[in-house]
């Protein structure tokens, strides 16, 4: 199974490509889709639209596993990320990708085998079962990492039927 793995920004957006396949994992592409500040709301979720669905045409994935969102105290930056979500969510419904949403607490008792686990574990976590050489960077792109690996692990198996019910 090729799985694209998200981490929704405005700013940024981090993206991993993994095969699963046997309880192993190949490491395709990573990298993060980034938009500069000066450049209007509208224009960047144009960029970002334009980005992600560059990289499903490239790389083919079964799926796209994205991270659900989490609502901080600044909700100016929690509208625009929902809306850079929401582009990449057509994106990927553009091209009939099957879409698995997971919590940031899923995501960490996935990778780390503990939902409380701090980034720093998780980005080590990361790097050891993709067999990296370096930890990814940015940051986002490490957690799109986790999101894949994630549904590898949860969605493969038959805790998909209860996280990811329609």
């Amino acid at each position: 199974m090729r799985i694209l793995g998200i981490d929704p920004g405005i700013a940024i957006v981090g993206w991993g490509v993994i095969e699963y396949s046997g309880n192993r994992f190949r490491t395709l592409g990573y990298g993060s889709v980034q938009t500069p500040s000066t450049m209007s709301t509208e224009q960047r979720l144009v960029e970002v639209h334009r980005g992600i669905g560059e990289l499903i045409d490239t790389y083919k994935p079964d799926c796209m596993s994205i991270e659900e969102l989490f609502w901080n105290t600044n909700q100016t930056t929690g509208i625009r990320v929902s809306e850079a979500r929401g582009v990449i969510l057509l994106a990927a419904a553009q091209r009939k990708l099957d879409i698995f949403e997971y919590t940031p607490l899923q995501v960490k008792q996935a990778v780390v085998g503990y939902g409380r686990a701090e980034k720093k574990q998780v980005i080590s976590m990361v790097t050891m079962l993709l067999g990296l050489e370096k930890p990814p960077k940015p940051d986002d792109t490490a957690d799109a990492l986790g999101l894949a690996i994630c549904h590898a692990h949860s969605g493969c198996s038959r805790l998909a039927d209860y996280y990811n019910k329609k």
